[in-house]
């Protein structure tokens, strides 16, 4: 099963804007799901030069071959320099070499980089597509030249935001574009694509991950476990948690992660523990961790609920607050003193 089976009803919206494309369309959805990978599969097809029938790329005439080796003169991707290396945004932080850390945002002179692309004609007298992935990554002056690009659209050529987080974007940029929202695949049609990936207990993954396949699919690698195993080997100790030696060992974690944004994505896991504590603590199964269920009821009985919903909100605080310059192992200790609180 291919992605573009896996979100067949996507794939259809994608494809009915063929008969009329617009200038700019905004493919959003959570992370994990997808999305840039059926925006790929549709800029092959707006640049494929022998359709298939069901309107995906044919994988063998010219311009399939020069996509196939990333070079193909009508398709620009932008995104942060540090999603192309695969770096993480505190990886570079213990340095030494005093190589620049590669950027996490998209910039204003990768924009710029496009001028000369947009005002001359294409090389195959068709489309002419420009993928953003992902569009939040855009700062204030990324943005608004893009906006600008917006305001003036040129003939055949197709904007592709992608986006986890459009609430992130310009209203002004978001009202120029047609928005395709995705919604994670049904449940039976992710594991069974993680089944053919090789994922063993499909279902778990599939929960841990929210429904996200892809993100399932990373997690389930034993390599990108190491975070969230740091993470959970902390928060699952409750009354027996010592918070600044928790801080020290998901600190090391988190200087040690490859992939972007780790302190965030940290938080991110530590919210949907703190959810599904909350769902526990009211007699709920989990959502997220069902694995891990004996562990939650355990660390919910005696619990203050309202204690715990207050820490919901906070934990929202603090993840707002990850996304700017922190020294992370301060701020792991602040968060382990307050959940260790609650117990």
């Amino acid at each position: 099963m291919n992605i573009i089976e896996m979100h067949s009803q996507g794939w259809q919206q994608l494809r009915e804007r063929r008969a009329e494309l617009p200038h700019a369309l905004l493919i959003s959805g959570q992370r994990g799901i997808g999305k840039f990978a059926l925006a790929e599969s549709f800029a092959a097809s707006l640049l494929c030069e022998a359709l298939t029938e069901a309107g995906t790329a044919c994988g063998r005439c010219p311009a399939c071959g020069w996509l196939a080796q990333g070079n193909h003169p009508d398709l620009r991707l932008l995104q942060p320099n540090a999603l192309a290396e695969g770096e993480g945004s505190d990886a570079a932080a213990g340095d030494k070499s005093g190589k620049k850390k590669a950027s996490q945002q998209i910039t204003i002179d990768q924009v710029r980089a496009l001028d000369e692309f947009l005002h001359v004609g294409t090389h195959r007298h068709g489309a002419r597509v420009i993928l953003l992935n992902p569009a939040e990554a855009m700062n204030r002056a990324t943005a608004n030249a893009i906006l600008k690009a917006l305001e003036e659209p040129i003939a055949g050529t197709l904007f592709i935001l992608v986006s986890s987080e459009p609430y992130r974007l310009l209203p002004t940029i978001r009202s120029r574009c047609q928005t395709i929202p995705m919604r994670p695949p049904p449940a039976a049609r992710a594991v069974a694509w993680l089944r053919h990936a090789g994922v063993r207990d499909g279902e778990q993954w599939l929960a841990l991950a929210g429904g996200s396949p892809l993100l399932a699919l990373e997690l389930s690698a034993k390599g990108e476990r190491v975070l969230l195993d740091s993470l959970l080997g902390q928060v699952s100790r409750g009354r027996g948690l010592d918070a600044v030696a928790a801080a020290a060992v998901v600190d090391k974690a988190v200087k040690a992660e490859k992939r972007p944004a780790p302190l965030k994505r940290t938080l991110e896991w530590s919210q949907k523990w703190l959810f599904d504590l909350t769902l526990v603590s009211q007699g709920l199964p989990p959502r997220y961790f069902v694995a891990h269920a004996p562990q939650l009821l355990r660390l919910a009985q005696g619990i203050d609920t309202r204690k715990l919903l207050a820490f919901n909100r906070k934990a929202i605080q603090y993840k707002a607050q990850c996304e700017q310059p922190v020294n992370s192992r301060l701020f792991l200790e602040e968060f382990f003193l307050n959940y260790a609180r609650l117990f």
